[in-house]
């Protein structure tokens, strides 16, 4: 039998997310506390800088069984967005737990030669 696997999140850490160029966040913070709950990858640029910082939950087994699907945020940029998202991801992330009201200002679809292209070189 297989072991589930948990909820996965990468973490955006390049040329604009994770820098000064985002200012008023402690990054190094926002990494930390998101890998209390889960797995953390640190990941060069996902090429959405325009909403630095980027956030990405990859759901669980389970999650994905029940049709949950990877999770983009932009523009986390305060720590109650970061809490919000630990939370959420606690209680199961993507596919098993209702995405909460608050983190639908966050949520965008990357275009999608963004998804292919991360997703062709992130194996």
């Amino acid at each position: 039998m297989r072991r589930p696997v948990p909820c996965r999140i990468a973490v955006c850490r390049d040329c604009c997310c994770g820098t000064a160029k985002v200012t008023g966040v402690d990054h190094a913070e926002q990494v930390r506390r998101l890998s209390e709950v889960a797995e953390i990858r640190v990941t060069p640029c996902l090429l959405v800088c325009e909403r630095a910082n980027v956030i990405v939950v990859q759901p669980s087994s389970e999650g994905r069984a029940a049709g949950g699907r990877p999770v983009w945020f932009g523009l986390v940029n305060d720590a109650m967005a970061t809490e919000d998202i630990a939370v959420w991801v606690r209680a199961g992330g993507p596919g098993v737990a209702d995405l909460p009201d608050i983190l639908t200002l966050y949520v965008f679809t990357p275009p999608r030669g963004v998804r292919t292209r991360r997703s062709r070189t992130s194996r």
